[in-house]
């Protein structure tokens, strides 16, 4: 049996939706059996035991938030030659752009030398003002579904040997 890990961390809610999504859709497969872990209790055991990953992480900053820069800093140089060449996709909630995390993501996941599945995902909630910002977020259905979708893909792909 294949393990598909997927690493989230969220500030308003939008990507924990998004990484419980994908691991609804990834549930689905036979082949591949799904884990969800909060960045802050994942750790280089949890990434040595995966056969692809899945990283769910809101844009801060025009950067990756905090606590999911803290897990690729406290994890990398022990998996660091250990997990070359698994396939890996990114997912950012951002308020307006996204690019830059997904950039700074991919640049830890290539030093690592990981596969990329697929191009980030990038969901904009398009919130500017500051209490925009700060609120809750609430998905619609279809941005839950393409997550939904990017899980079972992920999932599939895993548990096929395809990557």
């Amino acid at each position: 049996m294949k393990h598909l890990l997927i690493i989230w961390h969220s500030r308003t809610g939008a990507a924990e939706a998004m990484a419980r999504a994908a691991f609804e859709g990834a549930s689905g497969d036979e082949a591949c059996t799904p884990r969800l872990l909060r960045a802050n209790a994942a750790q280089p055991g949890d990434l040595l035991g995966a056969d692809g990953y899945l990283f769910a992480a809101p844009e801060n900053l025009a950067s990756l938030t905090g606590e999911m820069k803290e897990f690729f800093d406290r994890c990398y140089y022990p998996v660091l030659g250990r997990i070359e060449g698994r396939p890996y996709a990114l997912m950012i909630a951002a308020g307006s752009d996204g690019t830059n995390a997904a950039r700074q993501a991919a640049r830890i996941c290539k030093g690592w030398r990981l596969k990329e599945a697929q191009p980030p995902m990038i969901l904009c909630t398009h919130a500017q003002t500051t209490e925009e910002i700060l609120a809750p977020k609430v998905l619609g259905v279809d941005a839950l579904e393409k997550c939904r979708e990017l899980g079972a893909g992920m999932a599939a792909g895993v548990g096929a040997g395809i990557w």
